[in-house]
């Protein structure tokens, strides 16, 4: 069966998208978007979700301004999709950010700024995700946007990967909690190596390291990982791609 034709069953259906103003987001959004989903999205600025909506046309588009540090602006994101459409069936947690914040030297700020974002804001979003899900069938998908960090410590980053070895952990408690509930509901891990987006500027807080770290071999670019997304919802409601890691054909490590 076509990846289109398995996509019909989430036509019409909502995911919400977060981190969604630039980058992975904002290409998962629009993927969504072009394949018939109504699609929420949240980011800490109105302008860039405001041209995502202009860009999508048709589409049916929410843009929700939300800081997803703190979990009073997280419950009101979901309760306004819940007014507007009823909850939602695919959650993307994008959201995520990093700094080159090292165990020797980096300041507790930028270490807690990770931890809330890539962690803590993540379980917030998929409880609250998951009781929509319940409520609307039983029937949904959440992915996690994470990293190849999960899976190797690169020098310097022992925080920023912590924080998706984290999200790896949890993508398998999930599957481990919704297995002994008898869920259908399915969760995904997608970690990418390097992808051209505004990460790594800042990251190394410098558009001169980011365009060194993006300009030594062909990169990925942010619409692969939008379809690797479209690729796990599209897969048969038997099948569930627990994880998938995708490099630069180039990247070394």
């Amino acid at each position: 069966m076509s990846d289109s034709s398995e996509m019909e069953r989430w036509k019409g259906r909502v995911a919400l998208v977060t981190g969604a103003s630039s980058g992975i987001g904002r290409a998962t959004a629009l993927e969504l978007g072009r394949a018939g989903m109504k699609v929420a999205v949240c980011a800490r600025r109105d302008g860039p979700l405001r041209e995502l909506e202009a860009e999508l046309g048709a589409s049916e588009l929410l843009p929700l301004v939300a800081d997803l540090r703190r979990e009073d602006d997280i419950g009101r994101l979901f309760t306004t999709l819940r007014e507007r459409w009823g909850g939602v069936d695919v959650l993307v947690n994008n959201a995520g950010l990093g700094h080159a914040a090292s165990l020797l030297s980096g300041s507790t700020e930028e270490w807690r700024e990770m931890l809330e974002v890539n962690v803590l804001a993540l379980c917030v979003c998929t409880r609250e995700a998951l009781s929509d899900m319940f409520r609307r069938g039983d029937d949904g998908h959440v992915v996690h946007i994470s990293s190849m960090a999960a899976h190797r410590v690169p020098s310097g980053s022992g925080v920023y990967s912590a924080t998706k070895y984290a999200v790896r952990a949890l993508t398998e408690a999930l599957r481990q909690e919704l297995r002994e509930r008898d869920s259908a509901i399915r969760v995904s891990a997608i970690s990418p190596g390097y992808v051209e987006t505004g990460f790594a500027e800042h990251y190394h807080k410098s558009a001169e390291a980011a365009e060194h770290t993006y300009g030594r071999y062909k990169v990925l670019e942010a619409g692969d990982i939008a379809r690797a997304v479209r690729f796990v919802l599209a897969s048969p409601p038997h099948m569930q791609v627990h994880d998938i890691l995708i490099r630069p054909r180039d990247q070394p490590g």
